[in-house]
């Protein structure tokens, strides 16, 4: 199944989705250090986002969260790929600094942890394998 949005930043990438139905702070709600969900109560803490395609409806929090994902990407500790429903701006610029493909507009409701994904940025599309 091939589910359309919106290209967010560019790059074509497969791998193993990890789905939240919470939003996401990057800045005190991920581990840069380990790519480890930290906040307190949400869905995932103490999962471990390294190279998941990391699935959520939309960011939150500080504007210091884009340097976080960008440092995730940078040591190797962050998701390959971000699929969300709405991408506001600082998750946006997360992924155009660290160089991660994203895409938003989607439906993320249809994806379920452990799901093979192929997200190609390119042209804003999220495909289950």
């Amino acid at each position: 199944m091939k589910l359309t949005g919106r290209k967010i930043f560019q790059g074509k990438t497969e791998g193993e989705a990890l789905v939240t139905k919470d939003s996401i702070s990057f800045y005190g709600g991920v581990d840069p250090e380990t790519g480890i969900v930290v906040e307190k109560g949400h869905e995932l803490e103490g999962v471990d986002t390294t190279n998941k395609i990391l699935v959520f409806p939309s960011g939150k929090g500080s504007t210091v969260g884009s340097y976080v994902i960008y440092q995730m990407a940078k040591t190797g500790k962050g998701p390959k790929a971000l699929v969300l429903g709405d991408c506001e701006a600082i998750v946006a610029v997360g992924t155009i600094i660290a160089e991660l493909p994203c895409v938003d507009q989607i439906d993320v409701t249809k994806i379920e942890t452990g799901m093979n994904l192929i997200v190609d940025g390119d042209n804003g599309e999220v495909e289950i394998k």
